[in-house]
């Protein structure tokens, strides 16, 4: 009995200091503790986001000669930028590619998710699929880039195949350093962004929804198009930011895909970053990051995926 009550005892003040202490967050408003505790991630968002961006707007600013960059306040870069013909074309051919890509990944996308979510009966096998499918981000993407030279080249298999089944009588030149190599490669890589988040958003449909539209008398295109479709506007958002910002911001497939005979914003971004004309590189990727956040803006407005998040 003495020992319990000294334990008692002791236990005592010291529950009394933490409950006197002023720094419980417990005692603290909802409001200040929810800053706190988002106070290290907001400090690595600073740092690394934040930052990074401010710093390139403050340089997009800058003035350059050949030689030398200095610090000015002055809107030459942009001037340039926006009366030059070249970067109307380089924007219409980084939209081109978004845009198409955006398209063949999302039929894509969609068929091989509803066919994971809704014709694998078994959750086993849905994995096993699933992970088939990211088989080929186990190697760098530049590896499966290039993988695609050989194959589509003046005298690689694919034109060798068509020749010899008699299909052409000559090489297919299209097939290589190209825009069609340029999205096929675009499309190779960038397809699981849109599978990934549709399968997901699919995997979470209630299943008594879909029966309840076949009770009904709806047929499987009408389930699709008023049922499953609506239900994956989520995924199929998140998907497309990905696979549009992805797009939008690649330059090394544009550079081998199309034998340096076509650019995008990403190219001309590097090519000044190799010339050292560090301003003009700043004053284009700020134009390619606003032109990104109204793309994002305008997919938002279709639907509301924090929802999903």
């Amino acid at each position: 009995m003495t020992d319990q009550t000294q334990s008692i005892s002791s236990v005592a003040p010291a529950a009394k200091a933490r409950a006197k202490s002023p720094f419980s967050l417990s005692r603290l408003p909802d409001a200040v503790t929810g800053w706190l505790l988002s106070l290290p991630l907001a400090l690595v968002l600073f740092f690394f986001l934040v930052l990074p961006i401010a710093m390139i707007v403050v340089v997009s600013f800058w003035g350059a000669t050949e030689f030398s960059i200095y610090p000015a306040f002055q809107f030459d870069n942009y001037e340039f930028l926006l009366t030059s013909p070249v970067t109307y074309q380089v924007f219409f051919n980084t939209v081109k590619y978004a845009l198409i890509t955006w398209a063949i990944t999302l039929v894509i996308g969609f068929t091989v998710a509803y066919f994971l979510a809704f014709h694998v009966r078994t959750l086993t096998w849905q994995i096993i699929l699933f992970l088939l499918c990211t088989i080929p981000f186990w190697t760098s993407n530049i590896i499966r880039m290039i993988s695609w030279i050989p194959f589509l080249g003046r005298n690689g298999i694919a034109n060798s195949t068509l020749i010899s089944m008699g299909v052409i009588d000559e090489p297919l030149e299209w097939l290589l350093f190209s825009d069609f190599s340029v999205i096929l490669a675009f499309v190779h890589l960038y397809t699981l962004f849109m599978v990934v988040p549709i399968f997901n958003t699919m995997m979470r449909i209630d299943r008594s929804l879909i029966e309840a539209a076949y009770d009904n008398g709806a047929s499987g295109l009408q389930t699709l198009t008023n049922v499953i479709i609506p239900l994956t506007k989520p995924g199929i958002m998140i998907g497309s930011i990905f696979v549009v910002t992805l797009v939008m911001g690649d330059f090394i497939t544009v550079r081998f895909m199309s034998g340096s005979q076509k650019a995008n914003v990403g190219r001309l971004i590097s090519n000044d970053i190799a010339l050292l004309q560090y301003p003009s590189a700043a004053a284009t990727a700020v134009i390619l990051l606003i032109t990104v956040l109204l793309v994002i803006s305008i997919l938002l407005r279709f639907v509301d995926i924090r929802k999903e998040l």
